[in-house]
């Protein structure tokens, strides 16, 4: 036998690195969040777009959902610049744009009336809606 022979330190075990730690619980995805239906509501008009998320908001309203919004998005602008003449004068150009208004409605926890009352919905023609479920 050496004397001077390097003893080994045992590595802690893994009982006692976790001890005083607690425990991670693991979580569903539909315990973390509750359902929602997101609504996008798009309209060249705001006018027109404003009456339909009201229209929206109230048919929500009557069957007891909780809603969070309507939220102004930012505005789409489209602009696009074309020649007066067809030929010459090429400084003489007209200048026009598109705005495309958009709104978010979100419905949290909505029951199967709510979405039954939301498809049978009439909206104004030039408005569009994206409906997720997320």
């Amino acid at each position: 036998m050496s004397a001077s022979a390097p003893e080994k330190k045992a590595a802690p075990s893994s009982a006692k690195a976790t001890e005083g730690k607690p425990a991670k619980r693991r979580t569903k995805a539909s315990d973390a969040a509750p359902q929602r239906l997101r609504i996008k509501v798009r309209a060249y008009e705001h006018k027109v777009l404003d009456q339909s998320v009201r229209q929206i908001i109230d048919t929500a309203l009557r069957y007891d959902a909780k809603i969070a919004g309507p939220i102004p998005l930012p505005t789409e602008i489209k602009k696009y610049t074309v020649n007066r003449s067809t030929f010459i004068y090429k400084d003489a150009r007209e200048q026009f744009e598109m705005r495309v208004h958009k709104r978010v409605i979100d419905i949290l926890d909505p029951s199967a009336k709510v979405i039954e009352a939301l498809t049978n919905l009439s909206l104004p023609s030039g408005v569009t809606i994206e409906v997720k479920m997320i």
